[in-house]
């Protein structure tokens, strides 16, 4: 039997990645995470708690492991990645040098790093395949840079030392586990438009033209290829998308939200903010690479989606109203 190790496991798709794990009885699944772990998660699963930038916690961490899923990261919205462009640079690299020389020592079957969208931030062939990677322009935002960094440190890792890797990139990664944030842009566009709408918001803020397109995958359909691309003899040292084929504009993503949320069609009006320095005009990856080599392929769409994303996200809201306020 596998043990595998999910860094990060507490986040979005970190949840969504220990849950696909857990499904198969062919994995022990191990968490490593700074954030609590939640209670299903701590009874199904052995759960690390330490900073992961530390190589004496990384090791501990990795220790007895044959697999190890690498998402712990600085991630956020696009207003994230413009607050802290010097913060997560060092966390993030900070992150590989422990975790890969860690994995390194352990002598791990499969490292299987979940890299970003990001790192095709500037690109300019569409669909974008992986190999277009060498010849894509380097991003400029930090963040995309360090997500990069992050491919590049696997490769040379296995250059140098035959780390057995795989590069997952999700694409537009939405569905329940993400919660807005009261700042516009810190959460990503799918929990930030819902909370918009939710509130009443007229007419719905977005950034930008509303002409940017997005490529939305449920968090389920990724676990689902990150799972798939590290047990796949054909995943080995390999690179792929993990996307749904959809391309989307943000405007009609926002018109999706609104009508998920039950609102009026012919009300659906649209406010446009000015734009952050880095925001990523279109985005439509290849995920043929995926399905050839893996046979996966994303199945959830994105209505389906979203709608099951505002369902969750009104059962939180509803629960916290409804929570008793403590006397003082």
């Amino acid at each position: 039997m596998s043990r595998v190790l999910v860094t990060g496991g507490a986040g979005t798709i970190g949840a969504a990645v220990v849950r696909r794990l857990l499904g198969d009885p062919s994995y022990e699944v191990r968490v490593s995470d700074q954030r609590a772990a939640p209670q299903w998660m701590r009874e199904a699963a052995e759960v690390h708690t330490g900073d992961l930038r530390l190589p004496e916690q990384a090791r501990e961490a990795i220790k007895g492991c044959t697999h190890v899923i690498h998402l712990a990261a600085i991630v956020g919205g696009i207003a994230n990645f413009h607050r802290l462009p010097y913060t997560l640079t060092e966390v993030n690299n900070a992150l590989y040098n422990a975790v890969i020389r860690s994995a390194l020592d352990a002598g791990v079957e499969r490292f299987t790093y979940v890299s970003s969208s990001m790192v095709f931030e500037r690109a300019e062939l569409f669909p974008t395949p992986e190999d277009y990677l060498p010849d894509c322009p380097v991003p400029l935002s930090a963040y995309g840079f360090s997500k990069l960094t992050g491919e590049v440190y696997c490769r040379a890792a296995h250059d140098e030392h035959d780390l057995p890797f795989t590069i997952c990139r999700p694409f537009n990664a939405y569905g329940p586990g993400e919660l807005p944030d009261a700042e516009p842009g810190i959460a990503h566009a799918v929990p930030d438009l819902i909370s918009k709408v939710l509130s009443g918001q007229r007419p719905l803020e977005i950034f930008g033209s509303g002409e940017q397109t997005r490529t939305l995958t449920h968090v389920e359909d990724i676990a689902d290829g990150i799972v798939s691309a590290m047990g796949s003899p054909a995943g080995l040292n390999e690179d792929f998308n993990i996307s749904s084929s959809r391309e989307l504009t943000i405007a009609e993503i926002a018109r999706i939200v609104w009508e998920a949320c039950g609102e009026d069609p012919d009300e659906f009006a649209l406010k446009h903010l000015p734009t952050f320095t880095v925001d990523v005009q279109r985005r439509w990856p290849s995920v043929e690479k995926a399905r050839r080599l893996l046979g996966w392929q994303a199945r959830i769409e994105v209505e389906d989606g979203v709608a099951a994303t505002v369902q969750w996200l009104r059962g939180r809201q509803q629960r916290a109203f409804a929570a008793p306020v403590a006397s003082t």
